[in-house]
């Protein structure tokens, strides 16, 4: 669904998202393509991991719930995005949801 008002456009996104638990901290740990591009790469991407993970622990547990919500853009390509809900559980019946995802663009007066 698509609406264009002069200055701003809105579309609005169906998707699904899933819930879930992350430990804290470990929101930093992440992969990208340029970290397994050579042996070299990889191994300072497990350092980096490595590192966050030991921090983590030094911290203490805290759990934090996050949704991850999939949806097709109007290409047709999956997109994927994190909504971080905090650390009290949502209180959702399942932890498969329905998400709506609203994007709106505009020019900055």
């Amino acid at each position: 669904m698509s609406e264009d008002n002069g200055e701003r456009f809105k579309t609005v996104f169906e998707g699904e998202a899933k819930i879930g638990e992350v430990m804290g901290g470990f929101q930093a740990v992440r992969l990208s393509p340029e970290d397994i591009s050579s042996p070299l790469s990889f191994q300072m991407a497990l350092t980096r991991i490595y590192e966050t993970l030991m921090k983590s622990i030094e911290e203490g547990p805290k759990k934090k719930y996050f949704a991850e919500v999939r949806f097709r853009d109007d290409m047709g390509n999956t997109v994927v995005i994190s909504i971080d809900l905090g650390e009290n559980p949502p209180l959702f019946s399942s932890d498969r949801v329905k998400a709506r995802v609203l994007v709106e663009l505009y020019e900055e007066d």
